[in-house]
């Protein structure tokens, strides 16, 4: 493989912390300090000393496989479960021993819970049962027409499309206005059409009514597309807090670097800014020294089609808007994502070249 250049680097901000935990907001909505639970004893906590910040009006993903602990902690902020250690903080306000009525969050359920025998409006309207009945009105009125709905006040749930009904069950959270708001896998109910097109209004509405919210996805492309930071969970911990760029080109663990984008994962041993692999010598996007393992994304690789090259194609699949290739070279198969151009036949030989920077993981 031929030595390339690390033309453009990825840095994180000098004042930034690799992880993203003390990564403070400007204007801090919520923390979440030390949050650990244990359901059974002798177990493996189910969350564990788990730590973060966030901002006014931020979307935040919680992101990680079945099991990982992320519904757990999204009911312990939401006051569902009870922490056995740890506290929860909202603008300044210690919320931890605070049954869920009494915290001020919203939340909007993976069923959307509307009730079926009541209307759009009425549904909407069913928060604010303390309201004059004018003002709640009117409230239920600019909900509606906040989601696009406000024609559809008079219709019954049934009536709906499933994202229709994921826009209703928002208005009625937000009709409460309140400063954060908890979902739980809110778009799982939907087609993948739908999907795409519902979290692109669920963020646009969150934006324009400034309400802050968590999301619990195992869905990595949900939480690259809706979020402004994601916090990566793995066995009740959190691996990882960023940006989805910061988290996608600067993974910090083996783990982080295959759950959030796909990557080949090589043994090798850095030299400062390079690192000698199974496939040559690459440069690395922060400096390392020893063994480590080093984080290869499949569109980092171009492949070169050469009867005499070193790697040869055992496979293909063809997506519409790209082909994955895996490829092999000695004893290293490595996955590779290309663009729609013309395929290279499975059995061909190859030469495979890194177009980029590669990360060194933990």
């Amino acid at each position: 493989m031929n030595e390339i250049a690390c033309t453009r680097p990825f840095r994180l901000p000098a004042e930034a912390s690799p992880l993203g935990f003390r990564q403070r907001p400007t204007k801090v909505l919520l923390e979440v300090d030390g949050l650990t639970k244990q359901f059974r004893q002798g177990e493996a906590a189910a969350v564990e000393r788990v730590s973060f910040a966030m901002g006014e009006g931020e979307l935040l993903s919680l992101l990680g496989p079945s099991g990982c602990g992320k519904t757990t902690t999204l009911r312990l902020i939401g006051g569902f479960e009870a922490p056995d250690a740890g506290r929860i903080l909202l603008r300044g306000r210690d919320i931890t021993g605070l049954p869920p009525e009494a915290r001020g969050i919203g939340f909007v359920f993976q069923d959307y819970a509307l009730f079926p025998h009541l209307t759009v409006a009425e549904n909407v309207r069913f928060g604010l049962r303390g309201m004059p009945r004018a003002r709640a009105e009117a409230r239920v009125a600019e909900m509606l027409a906040l989601v696009g709905l406000a024609d559809f006040g008079a219709r019954r749930p049934h009536e709906l499309s499933g994202g229709q009904q994921q826009r209703v069950a928002l208005a009625r959270t937000l009709a409460i206005a309140p400063p954060l708001v908890l979902m739980d896998e809110p778009f799982s109910n939907l087609d993948a059409a739908m999907r795409v097109e519902t979290r692109q209004d669920v963020r646009r509405l969150l934006k324009a009514a400034g309400s802050a919210a968590i999301l619990v996805t195992h869905d990595q492309e949900e939480a690259l597309a809706l979020s402004d930071r994601i916090a990566v969970m793995e066995a009740g911990r959190l691996r990882q807090v960023g940006t989805p760029d910061e988290i996608y080109r600067n993974p910090t663990s083996a783990f982080v670097a295959s759950f959030l984008g796909r990557s080949n994962i090589l043994a090798g041993r850095a030299e400062g800014m390079d690192a000698v692999t199974p496939l040559g010598r690459l440069p690395l996007s922060r400096a390392a020294s020893g063994a480590v393992q080093i984080a290869v994304r499949p569109e980092q690789i171009l492949l070169d089609p050469d009867p005499a090259g070193p790697a040869t194609v055992v496979g293909r699949e063809f997506r519409g808007h790209d082909q994955i290739y895996w490829v092999q070279e000695g004893e290293t198969c490595m996955l590779v994502i290309s663009g729609p151009g013309a395929p290279i036949a499975v059995g061909s030989r190859v030469r495979m070249r890194v177009c980029d920077c590669v990360v060194p993981v933990a």
